[in-house]
C-alpha cells in the first residue's frame, strides 16, 4: 500500500485528532508531544493507531527519535516500503 507524504500526513492528522484536544493546527513541523501537549501514554495510543492503520511496527528506539509530524511521516513511509 504505497502512499505519498501528503496522504500520510492527512491520515496522521485524522488519527491524531482525538488527541489534539486544543485543536492546534497541524503542520509537518509540529512537534507531536510538546506543541500538542500530549502525554506519553496518549502518544503511545496514537502510535498504536498509526501502526494498526498502516500494518507496520514502529520500534521504541525509532519512536524516541521521532518528534515532529514530518519525522513520523518519514518513519511510516520507511516502514511501509520495507513491507
Amino acid at each position: 500500500m504505497a502512499a505519498n507524504n501528503d496522504e500520510i500526513f492527512e491520515e496522521l492528522c485524522k488519527l491524531l485528532a482525538p488527541f489534539n484536544t486544543d485543536n492546534i493546527e497541524l503542520k509537518p513541523e509540529t512537534d507531536i508531544s510538546s506543541d500538542l501537549n500530549i502525554d506519553s501514554v496518549s502518544v503511545m495510543d496514537f502510535v498504536m493507531e498509526v501502526e494498526d492503520k498502516y500494518d507496520i511496527d514502529i520500534p521504541l528506539n525509532v519512536l524516541s527519535e521521532t518528534r515532529t509530524m514530518n519525522d513520523l511521516i518519514g518513519v511510516v513511509q520507511g516502514r511501509i516500503s520495507k513491507g
